[in-house]
């Protein structure tokens, strides 16, 4: 088994701070060099990766010609590309890492011939980032807990066990003798995601007006609130620490303890278990049975426990534990619901499964996923909509890459009547990172592969649903 708690975006692990006669393990390195924080050199990094393609396009024709064959070249531009892509979205971290991930999430959505070459790669940035030098982390240590910084433990693993868009993980020891993961903020995350979130922005504006059902404003609003909440980690903590209170005890969901917190380090309590990235790759059917249920519930029981949803899906941040706990880290993404999961969504759900077209189109415009100026037929809209439907209408339902392939050939078929239903469909500010959970989600719950009884776990904790 992995041992370790996550915390940033993709991570494995937690973070932790302070104790007498530390001793830091590991080797000293030199500087690192700074975060490419200026808009101009990040697109340039950018910018690459389609430049890169078209080299090693030309260098594929020219071996084409020199007698290799075309499976031979096909593979080994792909590795290539893959490699490449890594290697940028990792040195750039910020918003175009969590791009990155994101991209990891929706590779079950890809064909097979295509999504393999690049799996293993995706898969990498689901768990990891190259890593800062130890100067570079003692220094943010030393600027956060003080010059005395290690005296706060027994000791201090200089190696990162995980590391991710805006942080990295180390391993430790309290000094109270806890074990403790410690996360660190790169320097310059904070400019180099508010570059990445402005260069969005203005692609988006340019982008806007062609699709008309659509207001861009609130939702880039939305985005920008919450990864600018996401830079402070004293922010994070808070969150942490209601979802720790609120399961304190639980038979099937761990949160670890925060040790200490400043704006830029997290020291949370260590946690043993097997992340879901983990059984992604090699679990058992009973490992990914039970971890797909636990997720699902999860989702819906942050809302209902803590008044907060858990919005960053990746698999790094969550692990199956050796007493059978399904653990959950990284709390830097957080959608708050005080009032728990709006029943509009349970209720929504509840009209489409009854096939009621017209209700379904009425909800939504009351909530505001269509705008007064555009006109739907229900029927279309449900056709939309109806492959999304298929995991509550049987008793129990499997999880797999073919289905999520055949949604997103479903919503992205031009030759389909329905097609231009989802161009007319508004995202309202308030759903927006509620969308973005639910999505990439599913994505994950498609790369686990578990057999879930989901129209049990959403008539226990969906609201709404059930009276539906």
């Amino acid at each position: 088994m992995s041992d370790g708690p996550a915390s940033e975006g993709t991570t494995d692990e937690q973070p932790g701070a302070g104790a007498k006669g530390a001793q830091v393990t590991g080797a000293r390195s030199a500087p690192a060099p700074e975060l490419p924080r200026r808009a101009f050199a990040r697109g340039v990094r950018l910018a690459s990766l389609p430049a890169g393609f078209a080299g090693r396009t030309a260098i594929g024709l020219g071996k084409r010609l020199g007698g290799a064959s075309a499976e031979a070249v096909a593979a080994e531009m792909q590795a290539r590309t893959a490699e490449q892509l890594f290697a940028v979205l990792g040195q750039l971290k910020g918003g175009a890492m969590k791009v990155g991930q994101a991209m990891s999430i929706f590779e079950a959505a890809l064909p097979e011939d295509v999504a393999g070459p690049y799996r293993a790669m995706l898969t990498r940035l689901q768990d990891s980032a190259p890593p800062l030098p130890a100067a570079t982390v003692h220094a943010v240590l030393a600027r956060e807990l003080g010059p005395g910084w290690r005296s706060s433990f027994t000791s201090f693993d200089d190696t990162p066990v995980a590391a991710a868009s805006i942080g990295q993980v180390h391993r430790g020891t309290w000094a109270d003798g806890r074990r403790v993961a410690v996360k660190v903020q790169y320097p310059g995350a904070a400019e180099a995601l508010v570059a990445d979130i402005t260069q969005v922005s203005r692609v988006a504006r340019l982008t806007g007006g062609w699709i008309p059902g659509v207001e861009l404003g609130p939702i880039l609003a939305e985005m920008r609130e919450r990864l600018v909440e996401e830079l402070d980690y004293t922010v994070e903590a808070a969150s942490q620490r209601a979802f720790a209170d609120a399961f304190r005890g639980d038979e099937d969901f761990v949160v670890p303890d925060v040790v200490a917190s400043t704006e830029r380090v997290i020291v949370s309590e260590w946690l043993d278990g097997e992340p879901l990235s983990t059984l992604i790759a090699g679990g058992t059917q009973e490992q990914r049975d039970v971890a797909s249920r636990r997720y699902l519930e999860f989702l819906l029981l942050g809302p209902a426990e803590v008044g907060l949803l858990h919005a960053d899906p990746h698999p790094g941040n969550f692990r199956l534990t050796p007493d059978g706990r399904f653990g959950i880290l990284d709390f830097g993404a957080v959608k708050r619901l005080p009032d728990g999961m709006p029943p509009a969504v349970g209720r929504l759900l509840g009209v489409a499964l009854s096939d009621d077209a017209d209700g379904v189109v009425t909800g939504l415009r009351e909530e505001g996923f269509i705008k007064r100026s555009i006109e739907l037929d229900g029927r279309q809209l449900l056709d939309y909509v109806s492959p999304f439907l298929r995991p509550v209408l049987t008793e129990t339902f499997t999880f797999d890459r073919a289905w999520l392939r055949e949604l997103f050939g479903h919503i992205n078929d031009v030759r389909t009547p329905t097609w231009a239903v989802g161009l007319r469909l508004n995202l309202p500010r308030e759903y927006v990172l509620i969308h973005r959970v639910w999505l990439g989600g599913l994505g994950v719950l498609c790369q686990l592969g578990g057999t879930v009884a989901c129209i049990d776990v959403l008539e226990d904790h969906l609201p709404g649903f059930a009276d539906a």
